[in-house]
Formats: structure tokens, C-alpha cells, sequence
């Protein structure tokens, strides 16, 4: 798929992005260009050490920020795929400062809409959030414009070979913020702080979700929310998992945050499919029906007011088993 092709990558420093690029060269030893795109010199000075322009002459490291249409324009020259991984993700910092938030988010996702409808860009994959689905706070607020923005992209493209959609999914094992770093760097404290003993979160593995993203790029048809199904954990088993010997503090929860997080609303169900691996929102209007779209992908309708919340969801890892994955994330980080 991308042999030959030139990607960008927004936010390309980050987690995800890294995980990307690692995939991206391997996968794909004849991709033409790999652009990392984002405002931090400091952080591609040091993912430039990892992925020298010397060993991969593909990749390129462009400074920019999404807030700027013109730097967007330059940096999709001769561009086919963008994945769209930048964006302010810190749920307290976006209650303080939640007009930088919307700048970024959601007027950096129609900058990016724009100079790609101005360039030669085919195919736009965006990164969502569980917090997306019926959200209580700005960044998920934020994040659920931006999906709504990059699905009607679609309506507007007019001739161009273009499609936009959507990835959405739950925490990030072991992604910078998340509680299992914050709660293997409080073990030594012999005190971990729990939000909620009733507290449930869906779990991706960074594989994965990097496996999600090249999946849409390759099978989107445009304006989709592609959900994957994984697995739940206990917030109190990830605690016992990672400190048994360790006491469990109630703190209570911080403001904007949900005991459970949810993917899929019920509202959302007459506009889903089943993909086998993955679920599809499709938007409400588009160019393709939801007859067209099961036919066309063999995808199964999903039971009237379907829910995908983290807290019904069917499958829970043990604390076994998050012991485990917690053990093999230390030893390959």
C-alpha cells in the first residue's frame, strides 16, 4: 500500500507516531516519503537518533504546527496518505486552558481538511478518542467536533480522489500519562491513589493501534468511526497487578472524568456495523448507504440501542493477565 507512496504523520513525535514510523519502514521498505510533522525540535532531534535520515533516506523531520494553514499547505506538497495524530490530549490542561485546546484540536483539524482538499493528498486518517462518545469534558468535546469535521470532509470533495475517517479508541497501554507508568512510578511510595474502585477503561496496545490506523488507511470507503474491539480493565486490578503489597487510596474522581468509558452510545447503533475486528460508525449522511456499506464490506448490523461502554463490556482482563502485559511493557518499552 505504501510503496511508492509519500505519508506524513501529524504529531509524529509522539507515542503512536514512533510506533508508526517503526512499523511504516518495516512494513514498507520502498515508501518513497515518511514526513514527521510537528512543532517540537527537541523531540525530532531525538526520534532523529532513533530513525536517522542516513539509514532511511525516506523520512523527512518538517517543524510545524497544525494552527497554520500555510505550513500544512507546504508540508502536503506531493503528499498521498496523512495520519493524524496531533492534538492536546491532557484532560485538566484542556479545563484550564481550553481555547489553546480548541485551536488545536479542532481548528488544526480543519486546517488540515483544507490543505489537504488544496493538495494532492488521497487519503486522511484521523485519530479520535474514547472520550469522544458522549462526552463530559472539553478535550472529548473537542475531539468529537474534530470527527465530525473530517466525516463531512467527505461531502464536500467533489471530484477529487480523496476519503477522510476516523480511528476511535480507549487508553494506550503504557502511553505517557497513562495510570500504569503513574502507578509503577507510586509503588515506591507504598501508596497508589485510586479515582474510583468502581473506575473501568478499555485497553489497545500501542500494536494495535498502530494496526488499526494502517488497516483504515488501506479498507476506509470515508466518513467512518472505526472501533476495535478490546478488552477492559479494572482500575483496582491494574493497582493489584502492578503493587499487591501496595494500599489503595480513595481519591475520588477528577473533574471531567467518567467511572466508565464509552466508544460506541447507544444513539450511535442504527448507524453501526460489525467488521469482525472492528466496529464502524458511519455517518448519519453521506455518499454511501448503510445498505451499500454491509454489502459492499460484508459487514453485520449490531443489535438495536448496541452499546460499546468499558464498564458492560464483555471481555476483562485478569489481574493476571494485566500483570503480564504490564511485565513484558517494562521489559520491551
Amino acid at each position: 500500500m505504501l510503496n511508492g507512496k509519500s505519508l506524513l504523520i501529524t504529531g509524529g513525535t509522539g507515542s503512536l507516531g514512533k510506533a508508526l514510523t517503526a512499523s511504516i519502514l518495516e512494513r514498507y521498505p520502498s515508501v518513497r516519503r515518511l514526513v514527521i510533522f510537528s512543532r517540537d525540535e527537541l523531540k525530532q532531534f531525538e526520534m532523529a537518533q532513533v530513525f536517522p535520515a542516513s539509514k532511511y533516506p525516506a523520512i523527512r523531520y518538517f517543524i510545524g504546527d497544525i494552527r497554520e494553514l500555510d505550513r500544512l499547505e507546504r508540508a502536503l506538497e506531493g503528499v498521498d496518505y496523512v495520519i493524524h495524530a496531533a492534538a492536546l490530549k491532557q484532560v485538566p490542561t484542556a479545563e484550564y486552558n481550553p481555547f489553546e485546546c480548541i485551536k488545536t484540536n479542532i481548528l488544526g483539524a480543519q486546517n488540515l481538511i483544507e490543505a489537504s482538499l488544496r493538495t494532492a493528498v488521497r487519503r486522511v486518517v484521523a485519530l479520535s478518542t474514547d472520550k469522544a462518545a458522549a462526552p463530559i469534558n472539553l478535550y472529548g468535546a473537542t475531539k468529537l467536533c474534530s470527527d465530525k469535521l473530517f466525516a463531512a470532509s467527505n461531502l464536500f470533495a467533489g471530484a477529487r480522489d480523496i476519503r477522510f475517517s476516523i480511528v476511535r479508541y480507549g487508553n494506550v497501554m503504557g502511553s505517557r500519562g497513562s495510570v500504569i507508568p503513574f502507578f509503577l512510578e507510586r509503588r515506591k511510595s507504598g501508596v497508589l491513589p485510586i479515582t474510583d474502585p468502581a473506575m473501568t477503561r478499555f485497553n489497545i496496545s500501542l500494536q494495535e493501534g498502530v494496526d488499526l490506523v494502517l488497516w483504515a488507511l488501506e479498507h476506509a470507503a470515508g466518513g467512518e468511526i472505526f472501533v476495535p474491539k478490546i478488552p477492559s480493565y479494572r482500575i483496582t486490578d491494574v493497582a493489584t497487578a502492578i503493587a499487591p503489597e501496595c494500599k489503595q487510596e480513595i481519591v475520588g474522581i477528577r473533574p471531567g472524568e467518567k467511572i466508565h468509558e464509552e466508544m460506541i452510545t447507544a444513539s450511535d447503533s442504527p448507524n453501526t456495523v460489525d467488521l469482525g475486528n472492528y466496529y464502524a460508525i458511519l455517518p448519519s449522511s453521506g455518499s454511501i448507504s448503510l445498505a451499500e456499506y454491509r454489502k459492499n464490506s460484508r459487514a453485520r448490523p449490531v443489535p438495536g440501542g448496541f452499546s460499546y461502554n468499558s464498564g458492560t463490556n464483555e471481555t476483562f482482563l485478569s489481574v493476571n493477565e494485566i500483570r503480564r502485559l504490564v511485565s513484558n511493557l517494562v521489559t520491551n518499552p
